[in-house]
């Protein structure tokens, strides 16, 4: 009302000059301006707070009216008049204005910053900027089947001209919620961005008919140079040049070696080409990119030769599709490293041969004049490759890489200044058949009355994987990390021994239900059940049983049977063991290996005195194989002479406690189906 009484009062029944700019789409209602001897009337309106510039309307004007009722309305604003009596400047989370290098081009209006005095250590560290008040025709997606935009691909490559790996401005004006998938959002910056002599990159865009001004509604927040945003866009539909060309787009189609078949048949080409210009489309990590090459018009899979990357982290598909590689030391620094140095920019390369999988091999070259340098060099010089060993070893390895890599081993850089377990270590202990060892043993874990795992004492292996395993603790924290979970892989589980926590070797036995993994400790025996997202990680490939053998060795006593815990003489059974055995340090005559377990007579003293068997037998609580049993192990140990008198000490203890009724043979004979 108060909008309708300022305008009647002003111009109601007066004869006023009019400029007519267009009308609405219905045709129905005429857009323009009235002219009050005092001045343009919209003018006073905004000033007041009694209306808003109308977005659709403006796009009538001719640019040079435009800015005095911006200004009107910007000073309405700022005094909270009228509509504007609750308006509140746009809040900012971080700062309004930094300068930065552009890290990639993420479409043709998004990109990501790392500012001026920030290290890339982590991705958190870049900022994702969209360009205000411009809108990129989209890009469009492979799995759904959806095209490009026209123009989509010209655009993202025109902005990466402009900016990738150039020192910007960026000014921040607003920020939106973006939805990125079903319940999630993010907050993402809009502001312009300034290159070298150009104010603003969206303009160039808009100039070149790259680019559509966004279309906003009244009350939306906009970028400061909006007007010049519509100016230059007159400009280009005048000009009738790109997005806005009456002519038909042509998609430009590019050929994919990403398959094998095809890599194999384009590799000849491309290695008779020599040295050939390329753009590094992706990183997959610090030695392994998609290229895009313009002379042969196509994207090749490309890999460095002659040194192996660490792996990074997975990314989020990998997780959820449960094809996560674990992640290795220095894996993703390699990665970082390659996406700030050459992530989009203008490289050459040589291949030199072509992997089973359509991977193309050889040497990549960065920077131009007396700047151009080997990239392959530079990563092993840093300590984020390794030169790949075979090739060391049947040297043909390029003496500058190994001379890189010795410096970076001297200096303890990169990879090498992760402290690693000596590998000399000794070799698992075999237990042939009829080969009798006599070992002093502590118990690791009791599974039965007849089942444990123990350890030898006075094992090099103990120690070496007890500070390996503390190194790995120091190295990595109590912070689980993706890990790929299959019926016998070795990983790294967690463990509160009482003191602290520590990571553990453990194989994975089964994938439980709500998210649980049951897992045995290779070094100790004992089994658990732990947390797949947060007591479990990848193991360094160094810690692996191929290097260091397992310490905890799984056995049974030899010639003898108990009864399952499920029963109250089995359980008696293990509680006797236990209390004869656990925390002692004992001897163990070992006769062999059967089915991956060690056959042996314990003793708690000398082996002169009666047997661990021998004492649980006599008390009932254990009784002799059967003679089927006794033939099949002695045949599998040999006839040993310790074995024939451990079966007779075996027999004549049963015999008393049979005749004692006790444990099992209190009623009497045991049944049948017990002897089977």
């Amino acid at each position: 009302d108060a909008a309708r009484e300022f305008t009647e009062l002003r111009l109601l029944q007066r004869e006023l000059k009019m400029t007519l700019h267009g009308t609405d789409k219905s045709g129905v209602c005429l857009v323009g301006t009235v002219h009050h001897p005092r001045g343009n009337i919209a003018s006073e309106i905004l000033k007041n707070g009694l209306g808003r510039i109308s977005d659709w309307t403006i796009r009538m004007m001719s640019p040079g009216d435009v800015p005095p009722l911006r200004i009107a309305e910007n000073s309405a604003k700022r005094a909270n008049l009228g509509v504007f009596e609750s308006y509140k400047p746009p809040t900012l989370t971080g700062a309004s204005e930094f300068l930065g290098t552009v890290i990639e081009v993420i479409s043709g209006d998004t990109l990501t910053v790392l500012p001026n005095g920030e290290t890339f250590d982590d991705d958190s560290k870049l900022k994702k900027v969209s360009l205000a008040s411009i809108r990129a025709p989209r890009a469009g997606n492979e799995r759904t089947g959806k095209p490009n935009e026209p123009y989509a691909m010209e655009c993202k490559e025109r902005l990466r001209v402009l900016t990738v790996g150039k020192s910007v401005k960026v000014n921040i004006h607003y920020e939106k919620e973006i939805p990125m998938g079903p319940n999630n959002t993010e907050k993402r910056q809009f502001g312009t961005i300034s290159v070298g002599k150009r104010a603003d990159v969206g303009e160039v865009l808009i100039t070149e008919g790259l680019a559509n001004t966004q279309r906003h509604r009244d009350d939306d927040e906009k970028s400061i140079r909006y007007d010049d945003l519509l100016a230059a866009e007159s400009i280009s539909k005048a000009a009738g040049k790109g997005i806005h060309s009456d002519k038909e787009y042509k998609t430009k189609t590019i050929n994919d070696l990403s398959d094998p078949k095809k890599a194999k048949t384009y590799a000849g080409s491309l290695q008779r080409a020599g040295q050939t210009k390329a753009i590094v489309d992706y990183v997959f990590n610090g030695s392994r990119f998609k290229l895009f090459v313009p002379s042969e018009n196509c994207f090749v899979m490309f890999a460095l030769s002659n040194v192996r990357c660490p792996q990074p982290s997975p990314n989020a598909g990998a997780i959820s599709r449960g094809q996560a590689r674990p992640a290795e030391p220095f894996g993703d620094a390699s990665k970082r490293h390659s996406r700030l140095n050459i992530l989009q920019r203008q490289v050459e390369i040589e291949c030199t041969g072509v992997t089973q999988g359509g991977v193309m091999t050889g040497d990549l070259y960065v920077g131009q004049g007396g700047q151009r340098r080997n990239y392959c060099v530079e990563l092993v010089a840093s300590g984020l490759v390794t030169v790949d060993q075979r090739k060391i070893d049947y040297g043909e390895a390029p003496k500058v890489l190994v001379d890189s890599q010795t410096a970076a081993q001297n200096n303890k850089l990169g990879i090498w200044s992760v402290q690693k377990v000596v590998k000399d270590v000794p070799k698992s202990t075999s237990f042939a058949k009829a080969d009798e060892q006599l070992l002093d043993i502590q118990m690791s874990e009791i599974r039965s009355g007849n089942h444990f795992f123990f350890r030898s004492v006075g094992d090099e292996s103990a120690k070496v994987i007890d500070d390996g395993m503390k190194i790995f603790t120091e190295t990595n924290g109590t912070d689980g990390a993706p890990c790929e979970i299959k019926a016998g892989k070795l990983l790294a589980a967690l463990f509160n021994d009482g003191t602290s926590k520590s990571w553990y070797r453990a194989k994975v036995i089964e994938k439980l239900e709500k998210g649980k993994v049951k897992v045995l400790f290779v070094d100790h025996g004992n089994v658990a059940a732990v947390s797949l997202a947060t007591h479990l990680r990848p193991l360094d490939a160094t810690l692996g049983t191929d290097q260091i053998p397992a310490v905890a060795k799984e056995a049974v006593l030899a010639l003898t049977k108990v009864r399952p815990l499920e029963e109250d003489d089995g359980i008696d059974a293990a509680r006797m063991f236990q209390s004869i055995s656990w925390g002692k340090d004992l001897k163990a005559r070992v006769h062999g290996e059967t089915e991956g377990q060690v056959v042996v007579t314990l003793y708690d003293s000398d082996v002169d005195s009666p047997s661990i068997n021998e004492k649980l037998t006599s008390e009932g609580l254990a009784r002799i194989a059967t003679s089927k049993e006794s033939y099949a192990a002695r045949d599998r140990m040999g006839n040993s002479d310790s074995l024939a008198k451990l079966k007779k000490d075996l027999k004549a203890a049963q015999d008393k406690a049979r005749s004692s009724r006790k444990g099992m043979w209190i009623y009497g004979e045991i049944p049948e189906e017990d002897e089977e």
